[in-house]
């Protein structure tokens, strides 16, 4: 696939896609169709909007449903992906292996070598159409959320070089559209992009970035990989297509591109200008990011090829497009921690957990505290670091049963000796972290549980437990409360925990949690805890509490952010408009399970007005 034409024609091929004629502006209102569809039943179909007021079609949830990903990766059985490449991995790195074994693997190496990227002289696909005087408002770019800072690019491809090794980066950043020729560069510190501009910096020079949006849709997820530093991820691109990915020179900046891409942005960053207030933006872990300071990317060119496609995607409340790509990524990664760590038979990243709030690892124990030491290990193992909760089980679990497998390992686990507390780095996504980009992590060793404790008869029950609503599902109680108008939570949950006594986990929440699905209150308190600071261990049950934070009531020195939702005048909008549009049955907006937990109208919680309602 040399465009997202072709990957387009694919999917109309598959009957994956759904050609969207009707005018729907990149202003909320396609959010609002595409997170209706993304949350349907496997993911929902691919979304062309080709009437959005620009030129450009607009493509998204492409990535949206296994199919769909499997295409992109060329495959149908994820597994099949990496075991080439891992298997000559576990050769190379072999401890028992002689220099002249090894010598015997070259001509493999020279094949996989033809993969590696290569450059390509004059102009290409990709520069067809040149606008010298760039100007970004050409480009379908969406306001995804109501209280985002402005319009984002959602889907970019960053390209950057180191200034010194001249190791290439592709990185997926989002950009805040300031004006015609700027935007933001929000990248985290700990990423590849971030490294090279101190290194920049450092030297005072300018730094040349490329953005490339579309062409192969193998580049978007590429640029998603936690591959290890230094590691060119269209290395890994040429491999799992079978063909080099050919660059092309920038028209205005010292660097390449691929020139197959549909749209480039060519441009700088400045390390020597200030950075610029970003955001606020609806984010993955279905919360606003809040505004913070970042670099400043200048346009100095835009090129694409004729009947470029525009990529986009939205976050929010899980499940959305990207948990397909996430599941892509556990397939595919999972090799790389089996073969660091033979004990490992397979992990599973549930999209409650929104990539780093929850991982579950399949193992085998050989002796007392195994399970905690492969639990250390992965956190000092790439973005593995951001992991915030970590459950170790036999390697026979089954989690097709949810919500069922959690109350499985709640129930027979002992919480004095088989939950560990320690601290780490956070993903500076991380609202509920006391200290930015720094949290508690909790460790569980479950892996004595068997797969049936119970006969999964349970239901979930609401009670008045001590005069809160709670609840109720087995052994875990999730018990609401009005905001810090009562006890502790640690007595509050001693309370209930005296008249629930086969109770093993108490989340205390705020009011109106409890309504939702056991999905999303799975999703609500992971979300919500630093377990540092929010969780406490009594007579064998694990009080947490997942309430809002603030200054006056928890020493909490940041601002809260609201949850993600659409507003009512463009729900209803999309009501009316939705047989135009979809020409199917009307889908609820998903926004609805989730409103009644907001407070003002803003990206940042009101406390004072939630106090009052």
């Amino acid at each position: 696939m040399n465009s997202l034409s072709e990957f387009i024609a694919l999917l109309e091929e598959q009957q994956e896609l759904i050609r969207i004629h009707a005018l729907v502006s990149p202003i909320l209102e396609i959010t609002e169709v595409a997170d209706r569809v993304m949350k349907s039943p496997h993911g929902g179909k691919a979304l062309l909007f080709e009437n959005n007021g620009t030129d450009f079609a607009l493509l998204i949830n492409a990535f949206g449903s296994e199919k769909r990903m499997k295409s992109v990766l060329r495959s149908q059985h994820y597994d099949t992906v990496p075991n080439e490449l891992m298997s000559l991995a576990k050769l190379l790195m072999g401890k028992q292996m002689r220099n002249n074994k090894k010598l015997k693997l070259l001509p493999q190496i020279i094949r996989k070598a033809g993969y590696f990227p290569t450059s390509s002289k004059g102009k290409a696909a990709c520069q067809q159409v040149v606008f010298d005087n760039p100007d970004l408002s050409k480009l379908p770019i969406m306001q995804c959320w109501p209280h985002d800072g402005g319009r984002f690019i959602t889907l970019p491809i960053v390209l950057t070089q180191h200034p010194e090794t001249g190791v290439r980066n592709a990185g997926m950043y989002r950009m805040q559209v300031f004006d015609e020729k700027t935007t933001g560069m929000h990248w985290h510190m700990h990423k590849g992009g971030a490294a090279h501009y101190r290194a920049y910096k450092k030297l005072r020079k300018k730094m040349p970035v490329a953005v490339i949006l579309g062409g192969d849709p193998l580049y978007t997820y590429a640029a998603t990989a936690p591959l290890p530093d230094g590691i060119d991820e269209f290395i890994m691109t040429g491999f799992l297509r079978r063909k080099k990915v050919r660059f092309v020179k920038c028209l205005t900046q010292a660097i390449s591109v691929p020139e197959d891409a549909d749209i480039v942005i060519e441009g700088y960053i400045d390390p020597d200008e200030a950075l610029r207030t970003e955001g606020p933006f609806g984010d993955h872990t279905g919360v606003y990011s809040l505004p913070d300071e970042y670099p400043v990317f200048h346009v100095t060119c835009i090129t694409h090829r004729k009947n470029a496609v525009y990529p986009s995607t939205i976050v929010g409340v899980p499940p959305m497009e990207d948990e397909y790509m996430a599941l892509a990524t556990e397939r595919i990664f999972v090799h790389a921690l089996k073969m660091m760590h033979p004990e490992i038979s397979d992990i599973y990243l549930p999209s409650y957990g929104v990539a780093h709030n929850l991982v579950f690892i399949k193992m085998t124990t050989d002796y007392p505290g195994h399970a905690l030491k492969i639990m250390h290990a992965l956190l000092g193992n790439g973005q593995m670091m951001f992991a915030k909760v970590i459950v170790c089980v036999p390697e026979s679990f089954n989690f097709s049963n949810f919500p069922y497998y959690l109350q499985a390992i709640i129930s027979q686990i002992d919480m004095h000796t088989d939950v560990h507390i320690s601290m780490g780095p956070a993903d500076v996504l991380d609202h509920a972290a006391y200290k930015m980009a720094q949290s508690g992590k909790i460790l569980i060793d479950a892996t004595q549980t068997s797969n049936n404790p119970t006969d999964n008869n349970d239901e979930v029950l609401f009670n008045k437990i001590a005069g809160y609503d709670c609840c109720v599902f087995g052994n875990i109680v999730v018990a609401a409360i009005t905001p810090h108008e009562a006890p502790s939570f640690g007595d509050i949950a001693a309370t209930i925990h005296q008249l629930q006594p086969n109770a093993k986990l108490i989340a205390v929440v705020n009011s109106g949690v409890e309504k939702l699905s056991p999905y999303l209150q799975a999703w609500y308190v992971l979300n919500s805890i630093d377990p540092g600071y929010d969780c406490l261990i009594q007579n064998n049950c694990l009080y947490v509490n997942a309430q809002i934070k603030s200054k006056t009531n928890d020493n909490f020195n940041r601002d809260w952010p609201n949850i993600v939702s659409m507003n009512e005048s463009i729900i209803n909008k999309i009501d009316k408009e939705w047989s135009d549009i979809i020409g199917c049955d009307l889908i609820p907006s998903p926004s609805s399970r989730v409103t009644h937990l907001l407070s003002g109208y803003s990206a940042v919680y009101n406390h004072k007005t939630s106090s009052e309602s």
